[in-house]
């Protein structure tokens, strides 16, 4: 979406507006002279508030443009030429359209209700703490819309504020049920008026029985405002596309110094015809060589081009005269590099979509189908086969991954590794649909750094995650990495927090790191059922992991849930007497195998109690890391519910780690780490 002019409507104009959807705004009128300035307030009624009118000066406090608390008329026609003073001192080119004079709204608790238009996920509403302070509080929540009312609901007890507005400390509740409709009506307001860019009010004063929106400020455009397109089912890339039975590489080499020698090296494995092309060699790697895609004399059901950027467009109409159905381009130098190379692949697109061509890339690693055997890519060797599906926006990591399955001990293996390059025409909603479809692909994990058909992305993640799921690390979450808006409503809605709020509307689960991601993957996809909730019971046989246990799952958002008494009695009946009859469990240092089956029995019989049971064992003399294992791999088999085990006593605890590992049950070996996979796993379920 290309930026279009934009204004600020007055706040007058922006007070109309929110009146029309019962957004309650203060009695006002606007002034031209210290005069009328004293008529308006008198028939308003004192005390009165009074404000600077330009559209040139966004934040009226920074300007000295508001004067609050005016009780007479000789107050309000110094207070009008004290405004404007401030206003020609702070901006001497701002247009000054006057003062506006509002009824004082009484004091209550401020907020902030603003929306503005993501580029790639379109309509953003915020809410939180407001007023002068929003930007040191940043306590803010954010929904895309549009939103449903539980949605809208959640958004307010979400916020850390919000135990302002249930009564704090002997103060009575605020009205959350007016706080709603002014949300839900806001919406309304953003949804139905499309030439609205962004808009705030700020603040918006809550009081025990109703509220009044004491500022506001709209920002519209001339023209409708574009919205990101929605997903088009009709672009997706048939399956047969990802499984050529002939490939060809466009400059391959014997030169090992080359890109065209290690993408046609890794495809000596693939099962299917292999050529190479070169117009300057007759064999390569033992394999005969052809000077053109057009020479080879059978069908080339995909490309490998590794050629300079200038000659791609030629090379590109050679294949759709041959008939390829794919072209995977490695090569650089287009639109990241300058207009001209912008120029160059809009006009290689432009070709191959004359032909029915698509294109992997450009500016990227390549596409590689372990279970296919092949490996499009120039990665020193291919990974190994499994059932994750890595699709990244950076070549670099999609190559560090590759390097991570080969390592030693590793149990990672991939359906599908691809890096997405520039995205010309397959992207991430392609990447995706080829991997729900896959039979080899139990889970999705995405390495983001920006996504531009935000929509899009959410209506495919949404079908995709009902089936399979999707973890997601998006890069930009430092200051730094992302670019903050200079308006209030841009600043506390990051592109960042725009990105975890359509995460969490379509199911994508956020992880922070590469092993977390890899993590989250394997334990979502090996699930028997969908996880539903964040509930957990933790056994242990040492009582300094229950202690910390509790502090790390309030940290990481999950919920150490109560026992009941009945659950409690229960487990008196085999567990010694002084056992902490409490959730973690503690089963001392002396426990047993017959205690641990014990508790497991009782949370069998109770499964609707709980939503995870977290297992966290130490090195000791009464059990051997086995048979620890061993109780948590027999008790999977009689519930539907997660099991997990936490392992900590490094290599002498490796036995366990390993059988369970064997066995398909998460486990790990670092305490804050376990909750800090939960907590990203049980994101989407709050």
């Amino acid at each position: 979406m290309s930026a279009k002019p934009t204004k600020m409507l007055s706040e007058a104009d922006g007070y109309a507006l929110l009146r029309q959807y019962d957004v309650p705004a203060p009695a006002f009128e606007i002034v031209q002279s210290p005069e009328d300035a004293a008529k308006a307030a008198a028939s308003i009624g004192y005390p009165v508030v009074m404000k600077i009118v330009s559209p040139q000066i966004i934040h009226k406090s920074d300007a000295g443009g508001v004067i609050v608390g005016v009780k007479d008329d000789a107050a309000a026609k110094e207070a009008f030429d004290k405004i404007v003073a401030n206003a020609k001192n702070y901006n001497p080119d701002a247009e000054i359209k006057g003062v506006i004079i509002e009824e004082m709204a009484k004091p209550g608790l401020e907020l902030i209700v603003g929306g503005k238009i993501d580029p790639a996920f379109g309509r953003v509403l915020t809410f939180g703490l407001g007023g002068t302070m929003v930007e040191f509080h940043k306590d803010v929540g954010i929904r895309l819309l549009p939103a449903e009312d539980d949605e809208l609901r959640s958004l307010i007890r979400e916020i850390k504020g919000y135990t302002l507005i249930k009564g704090y400390r002997g103060d009575a509740p605020k009205d959350e049920e007016f706080l709603f409709q002014v949300l839900k009506n806001a919406c309304r307001f953003f949804e139905d008026n499309e030439n609205v860019v962004e808009f705030d009010i700020n603040p918006l004063r809550l009081y025990e029985k109703g509220g009044c929106a004491v500022d506001a400020r709209v920002i519209v455009q001339d023209e409708p405002v574009v919205l990101p397109p929605h997903y088009d089912p009709e672009k997706i890339v048939p399956l047969d596309y990802y499984k050529p039975r002939s490939v060809a590489v466009i400059g391959a080499s014997d030169d090992k110094t080359k890109m065209g020698y290690a993408a046609f090296h890794n495809l000596l494995q693939f099962p299917g015809e292999v050529y190479p092309v070169n117009n300057k060699r007759s064999e390569i790697q033992g394999v005969k060589c052809y000077p053109s895609v057009g020479d080879i004399p059978g069908p080339v059901d995909m490309v490998v081009i590794t050629v300079p950027a200038q000659l791609v467009p030629g090379i590109m109409d050679e294949c759709g005269k041959k008939g390829v159905k794919m072209a995977v381009v490695i090569t650089a130098g287009f639109k990241e590099m300058n207009e001209e190379g912008k120029a160059l692949e809009e006009r290689m697109v432009a070709i191959a979509r004359s032909y029915g061509v698509r294109i992997v890339g450009p500016n990227c690693l390549g596409l590689i189908l372990p279970p296919y055997k092949l490996d499009t890519t120039y990665v020193a060797t291919s990974p190994l086969p499994g059932d994750i599906a890595f699709i990244s926006q950076s070549g670099a990591i999609a190559n560090a991954v590759v390097g991570i399955s080969l390592s030693e001990g590793s149990e990672m293996g991939y359906s599908e590794v691809v890096s997405v390059g520039n995205q010309c025409d397959l992207d991430f909603l392609d990447y995706m649909s080829y991997a729900a479809r896959d039979p080899h692909t139990k889970s999705i994990i995405l390495y983001i750094e920006e996504i531009k058909n935000g929509v899009a992305f959410m209506e495919m993640a949404r079908e995709v995650t009902k089936i399979k799921p999707i973890v997601a690390i998006k890069a930009g979450s430092s200051k730094r990495g992302q670019a903050a808006a200079a308006s209030h409503t841009g600043s506390l809605s990051g592109a960042y927090e725009v990105y975890m709020e359509a995460f969490r509307k379509c199911g994508v689960v956020p992880a922070k790191t590469l092993e977390g991601a890899f993590q989250i993957a394997k334990i979502l996809g090996g699930l028997k059922k969908p996880l539903t909730g964040k509930r957990a019971v933790v056994i242990t046989n040492a009582g300094g992991f229950a202690v910390l246990s509790n502090d790390y799952a309030e940290t990481w958002g999950i919920d150490i849930c109560d026992l009941p008494q009945e659950v409690i009695d229960e487990m008196d009946t085999f567990l010694p007497p002084f056992w902490n009859k409490n959730n973690p469990i503690d089963l001392l240092g002396d426990a047993d195998e017959a205690r641990f089956r014990g508790v497991y029995d009782v949370l069998c019989k109770n499964p609707d109690l709980w939503d995870i049971a977290i297992l966290v064992n130490f090195p000791n003399k009464v059990l051997s890391p086995e048979q620890v294992g061993q109780v948590i791999i027999d008790y999977q088999k009689k519930t539907d519910n997660l099991l997990v085990g936490c392992f900590v006593g490094g290599d002498s605890l490796k036995p366990g780690v390993d059988l369970l590992t064997e066995h398909n049950i998460p486990v790990f070996e670092e305490l804050e780490f376990t909750y800090r996979v939960l907590g990203h796993l049980t994101w989407t379920t709050q």
